[in-house]
């Protein structure tokens, strides 16, 4: 991350710790994830001269994050980026970074067998034999009667597509590992923006649309993963433009507490220094940001710990693709990604990162890891030599939606926009996003029609 960490660490002297001023900047941003990323290149665009990110993250990239053992490299999570990506537009330097992959997508079902992602007809439909075809079709048609009042993530997957062929499925048994509760405390808002798969796939109307449209071509644009060096390397050289336009990054700071001054505007303490700002822009956490602002939070949003098993592996891994998630009846992990597909074998083994929602294994990797090898050697995966090389977990991994959550997020962002911290994104809006993409248009939606305003 080179020349940010230089420009951070200069411009933090020019503020002098004993005289107690605060060093005047147009905004301040909290957060230096893709949100705060995107949105610090949306105010300098507006014409906002001086902007400061501040992130306790000593990187740049938020929950982008890789972690390097030894000579491996694995991500928590799997990350996938697209050459015509919205976010190039504001970082266009990551583009050369980029490594070009061509990744492929599997399961686990609940017969033992890896096959298509999420469902697969031959699979999951066919093999299942005509007894089972009926019942499925009056599963379908029973939800379609006596659930039309879609009320959670059960409801709207037995609407679409039936109680049979969500357990025959696996889909079932992949919504626990996910949310880390059952599909019935699951809020339906959330499923439709998670499963929208599903009322597309499933659709009447849609799947008679495909019967009589002639085939779609294949995607052009290209699939790309973070370099070899990683994502602080990544967004470090990316951010070169926003410093060069005058942002500065304030990384690994205990954020303390925000408060609006007397003659207008608002000051964040930083440890043992201040920055001030008229304008604050937070993308962290809604519970973090309330908290900075002295605001009571009644909000108590749920979100997954994720807990990462990084493995290396010497033998016959049983599956092809990629990508391979769990919806088999048993195992606490969810997904699992080979990055040595993407970035070629390291001292002649393969490696990947397992998927592990905290939740079901008691918070424990030690614990994670035996139910991992348990379950990956019952179903015929990894057969060889399979390496723990090491762990990680991460907290507010992605948000849950339970009991109106959305309402109460919601809430909790009027709170903070009454005070006057406009909050967004996937933590700052408690909004679920599964892309850069879906993240960046979010923040310029959030911010771009916003007015400059400075302090005198």
């Amino acid at each position: 991350m080179g020349n940010v960490t230089a420009a951070t660490q200069n411009s933090e002297t020019e503020t002098s710790v004993n005289d107690g001023s605060a060093e005047a900047f147009d905004v301040i941003v909290l957060g230096a994830g893709i949100s705060g990323l995107v949105s610090a290149s949306v105010l300098q665009k507006q014409g906002y001269r001086r902007i400061v990110v501040v992130d306790e993250y000593a990187h740049l990239g938020g929950n982008h994050i890789d972690c390097r053992i030894g000579n491996y490299t694995f991500d928590i999570g799997s990350l996938i980026f697209q050459d015509d990506s919205p976010l190039l537009a504001h970082l266009p330097e990551l583009l050369p970074l980029y490594v070009e992959i061509n990744p492929s997508w599997g399961r686990l079902n609940p017969q033992g067998v890896v096959t298509d992602y999420p469902i697969s007809v031959k699979d999951d439909i066919v093999a299942a034999g005509p007894i089972e075809w009926i019942r499925m079709v009056l599963s379908v048609l029973f939800a379609r009667i006596f659930r039309s009042r879609l009320r959670n993530a059960r409801d709207f997957a037995e609407y679409w597509i039936g109680a049979r062929l969500l357990r025959r499925s696996g889909l079932e048994n992949y919504m626990l590992r996910f949310y880390g509760v059952s599909a019935e405390r699951i809020d339906v808002q959330f499923a439709e923006k998670r499963m929208l798969w599903l009322k597309e796939q499933a659709s009447p109307r849609n799947a008679f649309r495909r019967l009589l449209s002639t085939p779609e071509k294949p995607a052009t644009n290209m699939q790309l993963a973070r370099p070899r060096e990683g994502f602080a390397y990544l967004y470090g050289v990316g951010a070169q433009r926003l410093v060069l336009g005058g942002v500065t990054f304030r990384l690994g700071a205990k954020m303390d507490h925000l408060q609006k001054k007397d003659g207008g505007g608002y000051l964040l303490r930083i440890g043992d220094r201040s920055v001030s700002a008229s304008r604050v822009v937070s993308t962290i956490p809604l519970e973090h940001a309330e908290a900075l602002c002295g605001i009571p939070s009644g909000s108590s949003l749920q979100s997954v710990t994720l807990i990462s098993l990084f493995f290396s592996f010497s033998g016959d891994r049983g599956f092809k693709q990629s990508i391979l998630y769990n919806f088999s009846d048993t195992g606490a992990w969810k997904r699992l990604t080979v990055y040595s597909d993407f970035y070629g074998r390291c001292e002649g083994r393969e490696f990947f990162a397992a998927e592990v929602n905290a939740d079901h294994v008691l918070g424990s990797a030690e614990t994670a890891a035996e139910d991992f090898r348990r379950h990956s050697s019952e179903n015929g995966l990894f057969n060889g030599d399979l390496k723990l090389e090491g762990t990680h977990t991460l907290a507010n991994a992605y948000p849950v939606y339970t009991d109106n959550a959305a309402e109460r997020a919601a809430n909790a962002v009027a709170a903070l926009r009454a005070f006057g911290v406009e909050s967004f994104g996937r933590q700052g809006g408690f909004d679920y996003q599964p892309t850069a993409r879906h993240s960046t248009l979010v923040a310029e939606a959030a911010i771009g029609s916003t007015p400059p305003k400075f302090l005198d």
